[in-house]
């Protein structure tokens, strides 16, 4: 329980991090597979580009460390 605690702590401290600093990244959100339509009472975004190397990152991320814990 203990150990759980520490993750979630780990974890909630990176998110709060990353609300943040994440917005002064000048590329993140402005990618060219972003879907971004405006009109004049209405506004849509969808940041499909960001999602999409986001999770490739988070996924090298995780096969590196797992790589080397085994």
């Amino acid at each position: 329980m203990g150990k759980l605690l520490i993750i979630v702590g780990i974890v909630s401290i990176l998110a709060g991090l990353l609300i943040m600093y994440v917005p002064k990244i000048p590329f993140l959100g402005k990618l060219p597979g972003d879907i971004s339509i405006e009109r004049e009472n209405f506004k849509f975004y969808f940041p499909l580009a960001t999602s999409i190397l986001i999770s490739i990152v988070l996924s090298l991320l995780l096969y590196f460390y797992n790589k080397l814990k085994n």
